[in-house]
Protein backbone atom coordinates (compact mmCIF):
# COMPACT_ATOMS: atom_id res chain seq x y z
CA UNK A 1 0.00 0.00 0.00
CA UNK A 2 1.16 3.50 -0.83
CA UNK A 3 2.24 5.55 2.19
CA UNK A 4 0.83 8.84 0.94
CA UNK A 5 -0.94 10.34 -2.04
CA UNK A 6 -1.01 13.83 -3.49
CA UNK A 7 -3.20 15.51 -6.07
CA UNK A 8 -1.51 18.27 -8.04
CA UNK A 9 -2.99 20.82 -10.43
CA UNK A 10 -0.66 22.73 -12.74
CA UNK A 11 -1.70 25.55 -15.05
CA UNK A 12 0.43 27.33 -17.59
CA UNK A 13 2.22 26.76 -20.88
CA UNK A 14 2.84 23.06 -20.45
CA UNK A 15 1.79 21.65 -23.82
CA UNK A 16 4.45 20.63 -26.33
CA UNK A 17 7.32 20.84 -23.81
CA UNK A 18 7.39 17.14 -22.78
CA UNK A 19 5.85 17.97 -19.39
CA UNK A 20 3.68 14.85 -19.17
CA UNK A 21 6.35 12.48 -20.52
CA UNK A 22 9.01 13.91 -18.21
CA UNK A 23 6.65 13.62 -15.24
CA UNK A 24 5.95 9.98 -16.08
CA UNK A 25 9.67 9.21 -16.32
CA UNK A 26 10.44 10.99 -13.04
CA UNK A 27 7.58 9.27 -11.20
CA UNK A 28 8.58 5.85 -12.55
CA UNK A 29 12.20 6.39 -11.42
CA UNK A 30 10.93 7.31 -7.95
CA UNK A 31 8.66 4.25 -7.74
CA UNK A 32 5.52 6.41 -7.68
CA UNK A 33 2.20 5.18 -9.07
CA UNK A 34 -0.71 7.23 -10.37
CA UNK A 35 -1.34 9.32 -13.46
CA UNK A 36 -1.02 12.67 -15.21
CA UNK A 37 -3.74 13.91 -17.53
CA UNK A 38 -4.83 17.02 -19.38
CA UNK A 39 -7.77 18.81 -17.81
CA UNK A 40 -7.84 21.59 -20.40
CA UNK A 41 -5.49 23.18 -22.91
CA UNK A 42 -3.33 24.76 -20.25
CA UNK A 43 -3.97 22.58 -17.20
CA UNK A 44 -2.90 19.12 -16.07
CA UNK A 45 -3.88 17.05 -13.07
CA UNK A 46 -1.53 14.63 -11.36
CA UNK A 47 -2.47 11.95 -8.86
CA UNK A 48 0.64 10.40 -7.35
CA UNK A 49 1.03 7.74 -4.67
CA UNK A 50 4.17 6.52 -2.92
CA UNK A 51 6.58 7.32 -0.12
CA UNK A 52 6.35 10.88 1.22
CA UNK A 53 9.99 11.74 0.41
CA UNK A 54 9.54 10.58 -3.19
CA UNK A 55 6.27 12.50 -3.54
CA UNK A 56 7.94 15.65 -2.19
CA UNK A 57 10.65 15.29 -4.84
CA UNK A 58 7.99 14.86 -7.54
CA UNK A 59 6.09 17.94 -6.30
CA UNK A 60 9.29 20.02 -6.57
CA UNK A 61 9.86 18.65 -10.09
CA UNK A 62 6.29 19.49 -11.13
CA UNK A 63 6.54 23.00 -9.71
CA UNK A 64 9.76 23.84 -11.56
CA UNK A 65 8.52 22.27 -14.81
CA UNK A 66 10.46 21.15 -17.84
CA UNK A 67 12.62 23.31 -20.05
CA UNK A 68 10.25 25.58 -21.97
CA UNK A 69 7.36 25.17 -19.55
CA UNK A 70 5.86 28.26 -17.95
CA UNK A 71 3.98 27.49 -14.75
CA UNK A 72 1.28 30.07 -13.94
CA UNK A 73 -0.56 28.30 -11.13
CA UNK A 74 0.53 25.40 -8.97
CA UNK A 75 -1.54 23.75 -6.28
CA UNK A 76 -1.40 20.46 -4.41
CA UNK A 77 -3.18 18.68 -1.60
CA UNK A 78 -2.46 15.49 0.29
CA UNK A 79 -5.23 12.93 -0.27
CA UNK A 80 -5.96 9.37 0.83
CA UNK A 81 -4.11 6.73 -1.23
CA UNK A 82 -6.47 4.38 -3.07
CA UNK A 83 -4.15 1.64 -4.40
CA UNK A 84 -5.92 1.58 -7.77
CA UNK A 85 -2.68 2.28 -9.64
CA UNK A 86 0.06 -0.22 -10.44
CA UNK A 87 2.33 2.19 -12.33
CA UNK A 88 2.44 5.83 -13.36
CA UNK A 89 0.57 6.48 -16.62
CA UNK A 90 -0.30 9.32 -18.96
CA UNK A 91 -4.09 9.43 -19.39
CA UNK A 92 -5.45 10.78 -22.66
Amino acid sequence: MADKAVKVTVKGRIQGVAYRASTQQKATRLGITGYIRNVSGNEVEVLAQGAEDDLTELIEFLESGTSGAEIDEFDYEWVEPDDDHFRFTIKY
